[in-house]
């Protein structure tokens, strides 16, 4: 549920802040432990990847399991893995595999694994459509895999076909090689409405220096910056602007957006029908126009060039000890 929801029902409810830049991190330490196997790789999420495994001599079980020790060992996180010889299936066991499980379908299995599913696990088919499915008598992969095509027509239409051949475990497609990332962004929304000027700068810091982080973790530099904002009634408006000169900087990427929040928050950039600092329910921060390597105007000025040596170094060590091991002064809490 919407945590401002969760903390109704719950006042004294206890909300940990995320860190997506230690997120990243991680993600990336994994990703490239897998690129070791030489398989093409392609990550659907932040803690998700299908690797190719076709061509390994390595037993199947045997190689699931030395990946998950190694990112055990190595990272030292959790990891489910299902091995299968397509996509769909491989998911659907690695989500059978958790916690921390491997499981394996052998080649002719795939049907008789799925068979026993819920219709709505199958990948691909929402709880609106398991809704509807239910209505028609389907309850299961099984049934799924049983019905014809004229009997489903009603639900998929011309895909009819094709979702039986999935449900007996059919998939063709390819372990997609990765694609270059185009964009990156932060948000969040907020448990309750702010209009403190001085809570919103904060988390705008905050946004610019996870954002800059994941450039960095991607060895992108980025061009221009985005701002979002969302009002307490959920209109909600994006502002851009161009930087001077590609940056993977924290105080760089602020510089640029806080003027943009300032404008569209206190100025007439939210709409005619906005106030003046209205409460806000969301901020995010985001880049685009994103090179890959060394922007050499980076280091026309040698203090930019230090301040980058530096923001590498934190990055090194929030990723040892933690991310709350170092961070900006301006983002501290002050107690008595």
């Amino acid at each position: 549920m919407p945590t401002s929801q969760a903390m109704r029902l719950c006042p004294g409810l206890i909300v940990v802040s995320g860190s997506r830049a230690l997120y990243a991190e991680y993600s990336k330490r994994v990703m490239n432990l897998l690129r070791d196997y030489g398989g093409a790789l392609q990550q659907i999420s932040i803690d998700e990847a299908f690797l190719d495994a076709t061509g390994l001599t390595q037993d199947p079980q045997a190689l699931a399991l030395e990946i998950q020790s190694r990112i055990h060992d190595e990272v030292g996180l959790p990891a489910s893995i299902g091995v299968a010889t397509s996509k769909l299936v491989a998911k659907m066991a690695s989500g059978r595999a958790k916690p921390n499980g491997v499981l394996v379908v052998a080649p002719g299995d795939e049907a008789e694994f799925l068979a026993p599913m819920p219709a709505g696990e199958l990948w691909g088919i929402g709880p609106a459509t398991a809704a509807r499915l239910e209505q028609i008598g389907i309850a299961t992969i099984g049934d799924l895999q049983r019905a014809s095509p004229q009997m489903l027509r009603s639900v998929f239409h011309d895909h009819a076909e094709a979702v039986i051949a999935r449900a007996h475990g059919v998939d063709s497609s390819p372990v997609h090689a990765e694609r270059e990332v185009k964009s990156i962004s932060e948000e969040r929304t907020f448990a309750r409405d702010v209009r403190d000027p001085e809570t919103l700068r904060r988390m705008l810091l905050a946004l610019s220096d996870e954002v800059a982080a994941r450039l960095r973790a991607h060895n992108r530099f980025a061009r221009t910056v985005h701002l979002k904002l969302r009002w307490h009634d959920f209109y909600t408006v994006t502002r851009q602007t161009a930087l001077p000169a590609p940056t993977q900087l924290g105080e760089e990427i602020f510089a640029a957006v806080e003027p943009l929040w300032r404008q569209a928050w206190l100025g007439r950039g939210g709409g005619r029908d906005r106030q003046r600092g209205d409460p806000v329910r969301l901020i995010g921060v985001g880049v685009s126009g994103l090179s890959e390597g060394l922007q050499m105007a980076l280091f026309d000025d040698p203090r930019r060039e230090a301040r980058l040596a530096l923001a590498h170094t934190l990055d090194e060590l929030r990723a040892q000890y933690g991310s709350h091991i170092v961070r900006r002064a301006g983002l501290l809490r002050h107690h008595r």
